[in-house]
């Protein structure tokens, strides 16, 4: 549990990075934050002093106590390599290690140092490590949005960074109700050319199981609807399975209750990503339904996963290490002053054929 003046310390420098407290205004009284955090005067003024110590407050004897920006220079002048910070929903799982591989790769040639966070899709994870970006002075960011599908609280921290002019952009997707610089895979494409294939194969049951919560998964749906109007195929609610980040860890039981449901209604499944598909093959193993002769199967993103599988699962590419060394490279460039960067960026995705898919008669 955090001391009671570490809390007043991590919210007033939350206030101020996001720029809630702009800098030379003055904060609240003690008096004030004495009845705001319910703590002692002695609590406060440990806190005010911590904080003028570390260069986000300056007092002024018989005035107050105002806002700071000491706390940049300070870490801006720690060293004269500069470093890019890279904020990615996961680090070590699925396509990440490969994107950040990619990144490390491209900084490591101009000798830029990298600082690495990772969300766990998770909207205060993502306000730390933003702070946590802002506190150390990075000079640029690589972010790969959390919950992209959804409203974002930490908007103000992103806006905060485009006001000190530091370049970042996003990866896998972006906020929408930001102007912000991405490189994205062509989702919609992707979930199309899944959908056409099955289609092409004589399919005309096609499920879908899709994440809402990202705007991957949003675009992916929008791909798969695209192929089925394309086609003049009925859209079934009931043979779309959606799920979130806090709802992931049951993907098993409601795969399976889903195909139980589904079994003899549906011929085939796309799949909102490879780690989806896998474990949609491991369900149709437990249930005896055989893969691809009863059911078909296509994930997305041709991960490592996927290759190193014990199925061979039909999918689609994903750029991985070219979109990261391609961020890296945008981050450099424009630190360079390089103008006229290309500012939206959407790969072609590419069919890899498998051995999850069946033509039928």
């Amino acid at each position: 549990m955090k001391l009671k003046y570490q809390i007043i310390i991590d919210d007033i420098k939350s206030k101020i990075i996001s720029g809630n407290y702009r800098v030379g205004e003055q904060i609240p009284t003690e008096s004030s934050m004495q009845e705001t955090y319910k703590v002692s005067r002695q609590t406060v003024r440990k806190a005010i002093l911590a904080l003028v110590s570390e260069g986000y407050l300056r007092s002024e004897r018989g005035s107050g106590t105002y806002v700071s920006n000491l706390y940049q220079s300070k870490t801006n002048g720690k060293s004269n390599n500069k470093t890019i910070g890279v904020i990615t929903t996961y680090i070590s799982d699925y396509i990440f290690p490969s994107i950040i591989r990619g990144i490390e790769e491209r900084l490591n040639k101009d000798n830029y140092s990298l600082l690495l966070a990772s969300t766990n899709n998770d909207v205060a994870q993502e306000k730390k490590a933003l702070e946590t970006m802002m506190a150390f002075g990075v000079d640029g960011m690589i972010v790969e949005p959390t919950k992209s599908n959804l409203y974002n609280p930490n908007i103000a921290y992103y806006l905060s960074f485009k006001e000190q002019d530091i370049p970042f952009i996003m990866i896998n997707a972006y906020y929408q109700e930001l102007d912000v610089p991405f490189f994205c895979l062509d989702d919609i494409q992707s979930s199309y050319l899944a959908t056409k294939e099955l289609i092409s194969k004589g399919h005309k049951k096609i499920g879908l199981i899709s994440k809402v919560d990202d705007l991957q998964g949003k675009h992916r749906m929008k791909g798969y609807l695209k192929a089925l109007g394309e086609a003049k195929l009925q859209f079934r609610p009931d043979h779309m399975l959606q799920f979130e980040t806090e709802t992931k860890l049951e993907l098993y039981s409601r795969v399976k209750d889903f195909l139980n449901k589904n079994r003899g209604m549906i011929t085939a499944i796309v799949c909102y990503n490879d780690e989806v598909g896998l474990e949609v093959a491991n369900v149709c193993r437990q249930l005896n339904i055989s893969v691809p002769e009863e059911l078909s199967i296509i994930g997305q993103d041709n991960s490592y996963i996927a290759k190193n599988a014990n199925i061979n699962l039909t999918t689609l590419t994903h750029p991985q290490e070219q979109m990261g060394r391609d961020a890296a490279d945008w981050v450099i460039k424009k630190l360079k002053g390089k103008k006229d960067l290309v500012n939206e960026n959407y790969y072609q995705p590419v069919l890899i054929q498998g051995e999850t898919v069946k033509k039928l008669e």
